[in-house]
């Protein structure tokens, strides 16, 4: 699937002329004219050192200069080392940044700034899937017109190293700080643009979005950006462990690269991977990722004190570590669907593999068993209360357990999170919006109902199916979007008429419907019982995805 899309949008389809400039140092960058929508795009530019050799398992190191008098930017760099991508289309040498402004615009022109981190699980993505043309053409024609960012950072073991090695070096976390490093690029850069440094909207979905949210947490972004736009995805949503735990995952990939299998269980593997050759890293890559004994097996970790990622949300949120930030976060009707097994079948299976994605817990196991079984009698085995929602008694010649258990793992992992994160930060006096995307999706297949990852479409103004309903919901959402990245509110008064989007408060708990047949106001209060019980002890959950 991301093979077809990657080549479907790499080579923007396009008229051709003269090619814009922009000089970057000593540098100039020779973009792309993309005519018919009267933009700009500059793309594949280096924003750190390729993390090769004695970089590779480092932080980034950014690039200060491109050592060039001019310099190709016509199009998407290579994507970073992943599952189901032909060799010739990714490499090592992949953290580049790519650039979509509208044409004609001056150097000061001072526009605000999208900046979009990509989801994938950790070990899937590339910026080359997302074309943000629709986005630009669509600001410009309120009269509020925007550059929009995204770029690459690295996956699996090369992105977030597991293992006690890799958190005794110091490695982990890696795609986070390329995250950072991106943001600082921006920073130091976005002006020669015609961008404004100071009004950044950072916005990411499912992984994009955890990675943004996690940097919330210490308020590692408040300088690098003013709001941020969080589409199914919080910090708490991945894991909460520490690299230790996943050491097997490290085993499987030091064991897989030729030249140091030798070393797997040595804890002493960095030198080794340093000096091994890039093809063999990549195969290590895609054999752990194979050989993994669950869904995900390269989330961001905890990383201690003065780390990114230093303690578990809800004890940083206890402590008033998070950015003081405006947000809109969202979510979509049935999270949990794609990531629930289609072959779960029995109530004690569901029980004990809820306990066994929440191992070893912080609490007692006594308390953790418990939970487990109380949160199971909070989601009976009746069809009509199961995701997907609102398809009453259908099972999908499934067991009626698949329903049960993807309610169960959409409202732990995604809904909870949402509700959680807007209440704590709206209670803090912080400007805040949320929503819930319910458009029908008739092209997946019926048991994924409106599953995770269905909005991303209609916000890059390309939904799948091009009904007069989802071509107007994606004009909306792509309105919403663009006057609160320029004006820090979804209601802006430009574009097209649409209802008012009302704040989330702790007076007002409510949410915008994002549905093209009925956009409307509802309140945040569905499952109520369920996920206040979640939400009330945050501790047990250490919020991992499942993989039932």
């Amino acid at each position: 699937m991301l093979v077809g899309k990657l080549l479907g949008l790499v080579a923007l389809s396009t008229a051709w002329a003269a090619a814009p400039q922009v000089r970057l140092g000593n540098t100039t960058l020779i973009g792309r004219d993309v005519t018919l929508l009267h933009q700009d795009f500059f793309g594949g530019i280096p924003y750190v050192e390729p993390p090769l050799g004695k970089l590779r398992l480092q932080p980034p190191v950014p690039k200060t200069s491109l050592d060039v008098e001019q310099f190709d930017a016509s199009n998407f760099g290579l994507v970073c080392p992943q599952p189901q991508v032909p060799a010739a289309l990714m490499s090592e040498d992949c953290l580049t940044i790519n650039v979509f402004r509208p044409s004609g615009i001056s150097s000061d022109a001072k526009l605000p700034v999208l900046f979009w981190t990509y989801g994938g699980g950790f070990q899937q993505g590339a910026s080359a899937i997302y074309n943000g043309s629709a986005i630009v053409a669509q600001s410009v024609a309120r009269g509020t017109p925007l550059i929009y960012v995204n770029f690459n950072y690295r996956l699996g073991p090369l992105g977030f190293p597991q293992g006690q090695e890799a958190d005794d070096r110091g490695a982990l976390n890696l795609a986070l700080k390329d995250q950072l490093a991106a943001l600082k690029w921006v920073q130091e850069n976005i002006e020669d643009f015609g961008g404004d440094k100071a009004k950044v909207t950072v916005f990411g979905e499912s992984a994009g979005s955890i990675m943004t949210s996690i940097l919330f947490l210490g308020n590692h972004i408040g300088s690098l950006a003013r709001a941020a736009i969080f589409e199914s995805g919080h910090a708490a949503t991945s894991l909460t462990f520490t690299a230790a735990r996943r050491e097997v995952d490290w085993q499987n990939f030091v064991g897989a690269v030729a030249s140091c299998s030798t070393l797997a269980t040595t804890n002493n593997t960095f030198p080794c991977l340093q000096t091994a050759a890039s093809n063999e890293i990549i195969q290590g890559l895609l054999t752990a990722i194979a050989e993994a004994p669950e869904l995900f097996a390269f989330d961001p970790t905890l990383d201690g004190p003065g780390g990114l990622y230093p303690d578990i949300p809800s004890r940083l949120f206890e402590k008033g570590e998070f950015a003081r930030l405006p947000f809109i976060a969202g979510t979509n009707l049935d999270e949990g669907t794609v990531f629930t097994p289609q072959d779960i079948d029995t109530e004690d299976l569901l029980r004990m593999s809820i306990i066994s994605n929440y191992s070893p817990p912080i609490v007692s196991t006594q308390e953790l068993d418990d939970a487990a079984a109380t949160l199971v009698e909070l989601y009976p085995n009746i069809p009509a209360l199961g995701s997907p929602f609102n398809t009453g008694n259908e099972t999908f010649g499934l067991s009626p357990v698949y329903k049960q258990a993807a309610a169960i793992d959409g409202d732990l992992t995604f809904q909870s999170q949402r509700r959680f994160w807007s209440r704590a930060v709206s209670s803090a006096g912080v400007k805040t919006w949320g929503y819930l995307f319910t458009q029908p999706q008739p092209s997946l297949p019926p048991e994924n109902g409106v599953s995770h990852g269905s909005e991303v479409t209609f916000v890059y103004g390309a939904p799948p199916d091009q009904t007069a309903s989802a071509t107007r919901l994606s004009a909306f959402m792509i309105d919403y979007w663009v006057s609160f990245a320029t004006s820090l509110d979804p209601n802006d008064g430009r574009g097209i008429p649409r209802p008012n989007w009302p704040a989330y408060t702790p007076q007002n708990q409510v949410l915008m419907q994002l549905n093209g047949d009925n956009l409307t106001v509802i309140p945040d209060n569905y499952r109520e019982k369920q996920i206040d019980f979640i939400n009330s002890i945050p501790v047990t959950w250490r919020h991992r995805r499942s993989y039932f």
